[in-house]
């Protein structure tokens, strides 16, 4: 497959679940320099009620944030843009709703990325601002609904973790009517602690010799306690005890008079402070240096690496390929040949379908992995691991794409009412099927020419009517397939099958 194409300006739109942030990037020998970037406090997870929902004055206010954003982007190709959302999107049950409306607002697709897949990212972004060191590095992130925490060295992550605990949702849990009692950050802290306690031999002080903090509350942290003299740089446990009596002294968070400490972020650093109080105890840190680096431009540096065939999806794949045992040769056999029948039916410009091609060979590779687990209905397996487990470099929408397409390779057809959103993925799904069809002896047989060709909703296949009289199971097969389709409202033809039983008919007499 040929690299993702490149952009000399590239964006990244990071949906936080307590700001929303733009990162506009120029990029030149493989370095990016920032051109623009914008930032509001959306202050999403504030939205979700008790029951998971996002209200819809959380809506608007994103709505209203994407539309400005969108103007910021108007002009730029779909592909120099990446739009991630994050823990208030992966935990609202509403998100399908609204999510649609926040695209249309921006003018271009978010992906919804999992916990650990948002570490690695922020990972990214950290270890490119970074000087180079050998150290191995124990980076946290505290956002507005997650907390992520990464040990990694250089540019690579070794262990990644997300908590489902975060500035603004702790503040509201907390700290709701703005108090600071001694009773509520010691009740704070507690929560936080019990949360660490299940990564904590994880990442514990042996396995990291530096920590950093990237993203607004470590910054926000940080600005105070050495504005104030606490620290000559970054955090520190002394500067957090001094922090501490600060808040609580203050009583009340409409009385926060720090020095450093900006309005908009008022709201959320009692919960926020929480946590890293938290963390320093847990995780045993006595300093926390501060990167410059966080998600967004870990975005545009894993923009990057897709474009030089440096996709971290691409590598996933091959990881879970060794991992589950799959079968190389059979899965290039297929992949060949449905990768050719694709761009027979797909009748756009190369760009319009490099995406779905890397999709279909991705399906590919990763449709017999179930296989490990038992070898009856193993599709279903394959499917279920694809849609639930970590693979690092894919979205949640990705990852059920995919899904779908490896649930779909072979059986009835019936299960696909309601799954197919794109109408592409009728012909990913035809050359799918067809390949693993043709491919079923799982040896290298010689096939005829094949030739495919798409109008509308109906798919036409040619294939030398004699070669399909000499495998007369391949004929068989793809009857029944043309029948399947036609439940699905899919006109499947394969004209030569009607020459085949002509023939036969004709011998017979």
């Amino acid at each position: 497959m040929a690299a993702m194409e490149t952009f000399s300006t590239i964006a990244a739109v990071d949906l936080g679940s307590n700001s929303f942030r733009l990162q506009v990037g120029r990029v030149v020998d493989d370095q990016i320099y920032p051109l623009d970037s914008l930032r509001e406090p959306v202050r999403l997870a504030a939205g979700l009620t008790a029951d998971k929902y996002l209200d819809e004055a959380a809506q608007a206010r994103a709505i209203e944030c994407l539309k400005r954003f969108g103007e910021r982007l108007r002009g730029l190709p779909p592909g120099a843009i990446r739009a991630v959302g994050t823990n208030t999107l992966r935990v609202a049950k509403n998100a399908r709703d609204f999510v649609p409306q926040f695209e249309a607002a921006l003018g271009f697709p978010i992906e919804v990325v999992a916990g650990r897949e948002e570490a690695r990212l922020i990972y990214l972004g950290v270890a490119h601002s970074l000087p180079p060191s050998p150290e191995t590095r124990l980076v946290v992130d505290i956002g507005g609904g997650s907390t992520e925490f990464i040990v990694g060295a250089g540019n690579q992550p070794h262990r990644l973790e997300s908590l489902y605990m975060g500035c603004v949702s702790y503040s509201m849990r907390f700290f709701g009517d703005g108090k600071l009692a001694k009773s509520a950050m010691k009740h704070a802290e507690t929560a936080a602690r019990i949360e660490l306690e299940t990564i904590k031999k994880q990442f514990s002080r042996k396995h990291w010799q530096q920590a950093v903090g990237s993203s607004g509350t470590a910054r926000a942290i940080a600005d105070i306690i050495e504005a104030s003299g606490w620290s000559a740089s970054g955090i520190t446990r002394d500067g957090l005890d001094r922090l501490r009596q600060a808040l609580l002294k203050a009583g009340d968070t409409a009385k926060l008079d720090l020095p450093g400490l900006k309005d908009d972020r008022i709201p959320v650093l009692p919960g926020g402070f929480a946590i890293m109080s938290a963390i320093f105890a847990e995780l045993d840190v006595e300093h926390l240096a501060l990167a410059t680096g966080a998600m967004r431009q870990g975005i545009l540096w894993d923009m990057i690496g897709r474009a030089h065939r440096r996709d971290m999806r691409e590598l996933t794949v091959r990881q879970f390929m060794k991992r589950y045992h799959v079968d190389a040769g059979q899965a290039h056999r297929v992949e060949r040949l449905a990768l050719k029948l694709y761009e027979q039916l797909s009748d756009g410009g190369k760009e319009e379908h490099e995406y779905p091609m890397h999709m279909l060979s991705w399906a590919v590779r990763l449709q017999e992995i179930g296989l490990t687990v038992a070898h009856s209905g193993y599709h279903k397996h394959s499917s279920y691991i694809v849609a639930n487990a970590d693979m690092p470099g894919f979205s949640k929408m990705e990852q059920a794409q995919l899904s779908m397409l490896v649930l779909a390779h072979r059986g009835s057809l019936g299960k696909l009412h309601g799954l197919v959103k794109a109408d592409y993925d009728w012909s990913l799904l035809i050359s799918l099927r067809l390949a693993a069809l043709l491919h079923r002896s799982r040896s290298e047989v010689r096939l005829p020419a094949i030739r495919a060709s798409r109008k509308k909703s109906t798919f036409t296949v040619e294939v030398d009517a004699k070669w399909l009289a000499a495998n007369p199971l391949t004929a068989a097969e793809l009857r029944e397939e043309m029948k399947d389709w036609k439940g699905l409202g899919v006109e499947l033809a394969v004209p030569q099958l009607a020459e085949v039983e002509s023939a036969a008919e004709a011998a017979a007499d």
